[in-house]
């Protein structure tokens, strides 16, 4: 007996989606609930990092890099990888205001609230713009992310491959016990060649302030602790509990900080085998069991309300 035609369609549809699961291409994970690619957890591993440590990000404009950092069991953070930047708009200096067009630099705090799954272009995170800082000199603008799409109006952008394997390290940093993560956003590498080099720029006092929380930290491979006052960052400061900061009034009584100098552990010479299956629950987001230390070293305060929206 012939079938429908209905019935035929049916058959064939059946037909072609199972052979696309056959041959790997079928996809039943939406991208922001994908586990990290076997290739990045062994060198997760083969580092002495895991998947759940805490993340620093550090961005580089002239260089067009973003580079991913993560914590070790000494507190320090190694560098894990570098990824190419796709596209940024603008050119050297700040964001200064809403359709500007420009990719801003500064100190910045990812918290899972600003994490964008949904996003128009593909996955993406709000970096927090404008911060205390920026507020302070009057700038404006919002939803500034890094996202993927490789397309820029002020944002970011990366490939789409390359900022599934950034979401999914912030992922899973943030649902293992980091409250928020640190974003630095440069210019270019702070050398002494490089500031020398931009020494009759007009943004360069402006950069002579951010390089002392790239220096920080590239002395010590820690988070610095950064608050705002005076219309400046503040690095690595000591203040009293009860200090209170106005990003625009003058900055309480203070010292500078004890640098401890970073001494990097030795690469692991052999790891343990270890199931590269990721459970379901850590993809999912959920935890179980007692809570993980928090990691914060900001003071900064969150972005504006409509800054931490999902609209991108």
């Amino acid at each position: 007996m012939l079938r429908s035609s209905w019935q035929t369609s049916v058959i064939a549809a059946i037909i072609v989606a199972a052979a696309a699961v056959i041959g790997g291409c079928g996809q039943f994970s939406p991208a922001y609930m994908k586990p990290l690619n076997k290739q990045s957890r062994a060198m997760l591993l083969g580092k002495g990092m895991t998947e759940e440590s805490a993340i620093l990000i550090r961005v580089f404009k002239a260089e067009s890099e973003l580079e991913v950092w993560k914590e070790r069991e000494d507190g320090r953070f190694y560098h894990f990888k570098s990824y190419p930047i796709c596209s940024y708009s603008g050119g050297l200096g700040p964001k200064i205001e809403e359709g500007d067009r420009q990719a801003p630099e500064g100190f910045y705090l990812v918290s899972m609230d600003q994490m964008n799954p949904k996003s128009q272009y593909h996955l993406a995170f709000n970096v927090g713009f404008p911060n205390a800082f920026d507020r302070s000199h009057g700038r404006t603008g919002k939803f500034i992310m890094i996202h993927g799409d490789c397309t820029s109006r002020g944002c970011y952008a990366m490939t789409d491959g390359v900022m599934e394997e950034i979401y999914i390290l912030a992922r899973e940093a943030l649902s293992g016990g980091q409250t928020n993560f640190q974003i630095h956003a440069f210019p270019f590498r702070m050398t002494a060649a490089n500031m020398a080099a931009h020494e009759k720029h007009e943004w360069y006092d402006f950069w002579k302030n951010l390089k002392e929380g790239y220096d920080y930290f590239e002395v010590t491979r820690q988070a610095p602790r950064i608050a705002v006052c005076e219309r400046r960052y503040l690095i690595n400061a000591v203040y009293d509990d009860t200090a209170r900061f106005s990003a625009s009034g003058t900055c309480p009584t203070h010292q500078k900080g004890q640098i401890a100098a970073f001494t990097p552990l030795p690469t692991p010479k052999s790891t343990q085998s270890a199931s590269l299956t990721k459970p379901l629950g850590s993809v999912l987001g959920l935890r179980f069991g007692p809570s993980k230390a928090n990691y914060s070293a900001f003071t900064l305060g969150p972005a504006t309300p409509e800054a931490s929206g999902k609209k991108r």
